[in-house]
């Protein structure tokens, strides 16, 4: 799967997103609206990870869809 797929499809995969990172709220990733960057910076601020740490967990979130 890739980034494209999962923007496209954003609405079906908010859910796994809030699964996956359960500090986010439904706000959160309705501002997200499929955007990577958005969600590494929301990730980055609810959990206090470096970008890179975002990165890397989102690339691994990925994977798994």
């Amino acid at each position: 799967m890739n980034w494209n797929e999962i923007e496209g499809n954003w609405e079906q995969f908010k859910g796994k997103a809030q699964t996956q990172w359960g500090k986010l709220t439904g706000d959160d990733l309705d501002v997200v609206a499929g955007k990577r960057k958005e969600l590494s910076g929301k990730i980055q601020a609810a959990y206090g990870k470096t970008q890179e740490e975002a990165d890397r967990e989102i690339d691994d979130w990925i994977a798994r869809s």
